[in-house]
């Protein structure tokens, strides 16, 4: 009865006991040892332990007559384990023999392993965080400051303690807390422009939240400073103005054409890249001319020499020939030191973009016709004439064979431009290529401006569908603009209501015989072409961007019955002189 209570308490605890006597043969092996070490209790007792255990130290107990504490020990079998050894003495000083209690430390040593792993990478995560140069604040799920970075103070201008345990909404100035928001609705949020701290500096935020296992735990957000993003946008529109008159940026890849008219175009600009022969690009303001002229440019064998764009309309006669051919010291009043190299030597090697041709006064020409013929020039003021190896793509919106016949452009001038002749279509002969372009000019915008607008809704692609666009793509391109600027950042598509009211300004001959006679009935001719005459204007004025002077000259009339005629029929008067 006696032994059958020992093996009930023995083979009850969680702890594995082995006994040996003084001569090392184990005695006791309770079943918590056989679950531990793997072995049959059948197997241990009776055998000297040495035999069953290889890696016991209870023989060196029964020498050593010392008790040793707390030791770890690793089993054949890869089981981690903390033992105690005792030896077993009488009172006289006999030795009877030694035990050994022990745990299984396997499950707690890894967990201990996995908790220092865990610390570990938080101790990381946390060196980043405090590390990184952009401001970086979290929050718990209820809203409040768990973390901040020193870069976040450097930018806000508050502390922890003003920061840390605090509402989400401690920091911001004007705005409202987009970490709430997020909270709130469990998705990212981008772009968002505010004021915070109490400098109100202007900062962009974009605020994403944490989810663990399904489980909102708290949002992070990325403070970026608007003053430093605004001096790096200066700084790359400044870098891009200086690359842009040096080389083309755009190919026929970036060009979108699906009509059969404009599939012709992108044919006829290929072949003509392929020649050193001048191209001539014709169409209507805003088509995509320059467009062309980028792309003719990279597909010729110039395409790693300069590009230099010049507008003919947007500098003055009197600077156009220096600008274009260069001077030499002493040309003129003002004339720099040593003269100047005009753009056409800059151009050398490679290709110059000659915008709104049609402008260029009578003086130039002949100079531009002497280097499309000689491949020479001679500077302002200067005798010596300069070779050069310039490929000419010139550009007009106006009628050049008009200009031929009332003597403001040379006959032979034109002949020698247009060996390579290249008509654009108007975006109203092309509307089937307007979804594509609303895709192409808003990834764009998307670009410029760090907004993430998807597309445009099927309303408003058909709204866009029935303008004539007068301004050609130019015009689509401000309207996309306008509409994104003015979108909240929540919205992803451009609908109806963020377009401006587009009505078409086409007033004519009517395609429907019924409404023909209709309006025939109405009006009388004289105020048919009354109507007509101040539709004209009104269209080219608007081409020229308000230039009544221009828009005098192309309409062959002076400024002053120009004037009139605005006044007659109560035309918009906003000039640009």
């Amino acid at each position: 009865m006696k032994n059958i209570m020992h093996d009930l308490i023995f083979n009850s605890t969680d702890d594995g006991m082995v006994v040996i006597d003084n001569k090392g043969i184990i005695t006791l092996f309770n079943k918590r040892a056989e679950e531990i070490m793997g072995i049959k209790k059948e197997d241990a007792l009776g055998n000297d332990v040495e035999g069953v255990i290889f890696e016991s130290r209870l023989p060196q107990i029964l020498t050593t007559r010392r008790t040793e504490s707390n030791q770890e020990m690793i089993l054949k079998n890869g089981r981690k384990i903390i033992t105690t050894r005792i030896p077993i003495i009488e009172e006289n000083g006999r030795m009877l023999g030694a035990f050994a209690i022990f745990k299984d430390i396997t499950q707690v040593v890894k967990l201990a392993e996995e908790i220092t792993n865990l610390k570990e990478i938080q101790t990381m995560l946390e060196a980043i965080i405090l590390s990184s140069d952009d401001a970086i604040s979290v929050v718990d799920e209820k809203g409040l400051g768990i973390l901040i970075n020193p870069a976040y103070s450097r930018l806000t201008g508050l502390t922890k303690e003003q920061v840390i345990g605090k509402p989400a909404n401690a920091d911001i100035s004007e705005g409202e807390s987009m970490h709430m928001k997020v909270l709130q609705t469990r998705r990212a949020i981008r772009g968002v422009t505010m004021r915070v701290g109490p400098k109100k500096r202007e900062v962009i935020v974009n605020v994403a939240p944490i989810i663990v296992k399904g489980k909102l735990k708290g949002s992070v957000g990325v403070i970026h400073d608007m003053s430093e993003i605004k001096l790096l946008n200066r700084e790359l529109h400044r870098a891009r103005q200086i690359i842009r008159t040096l080389e083309a940026k755009y190919t026929f890849e970036d060009i979108i054409g699906t009509s059969k008219e404009m599939l012709l175009a992108i044919d006829q600009a290929k072949l003509g890249a392929k020649t050193p022969a001048t191209v001539l690009l014709r169409g209507e303001s805003g088509t995509g001319k320059e467009l062309f002229a980028h792309a003719i440019h990279n597909a010729s064998d110039r395409k790693y020499n300069k590009f230099i764009r010049v507008n003919c309309a947007a500098i003055s006669e009197s600077l156009l020939e220096s600008e274009l051919f260069g001077y030499e010291e002493g040309a003129f009043s003002g004339a720099k030191r040593g003269g100047k190299v005009g753009l056409f030597e800059e151009a050398n090697n490679g290709s110059i973009f000659l915008d709104e041709i049609g402008e260029i006064s009578a003086n130039t020409q002949v100079k531009l016709l002497r280097v499309l013929q000689e491949n020479e020039l001679i500077r302002v003021g200067g005798t010596k004439a300069v070779s050069i190896n310039v490929r000419i793509i010139a550009a007009t919106n106006v009628n050049l064979e008009k200009g031929i016949s009332n003597g403001s452009f040379r006959e032979d001038l034109y002949y020698r431009l247009n060996r390579i002749p290249i008509h654009i279509p108007p975006l109203r002969k092309r509307k089937e290529e307007i979804p594509f372009l609303c895709e192409r000019i808003i990834q764009k915008i998307n670009q410029d401006y760090g907004r993430s607008v998807e597309g445009v809704t099927k309303e408003a692609e058909g709204q866009l569908m029935e303008y004539d666009w007068p301004g050609n793509v130019r015009e689509l391109e401000n309207i996309l603009g306008r509409a994104i600027i003015f979108m909240n950042h929540n919205e992803s598509l451009i609908d109806s209501n963020h377009l401006p009211e587009l009505k078409n300004k086409y007033i004519g001959i009517k395609s429907s015989p019924k409404e023909n006679v209709e309006h025939v009935q109405d009006q009388s001719l004289s105020e048919m072409l009354e109507q007509y005459e101040a539709h004209i204007i009104q269209k080219t004025l608007d081409r020229l961007k308000g230039n009544k002077t221009l828009t005098a000259k192309t309409l062959g009339l002076s400024v002053r019955n120009l004037y009139y005629k605005l006044e007659k029929y109560k035309l918009e008067n906003n000039s640009v002189q």
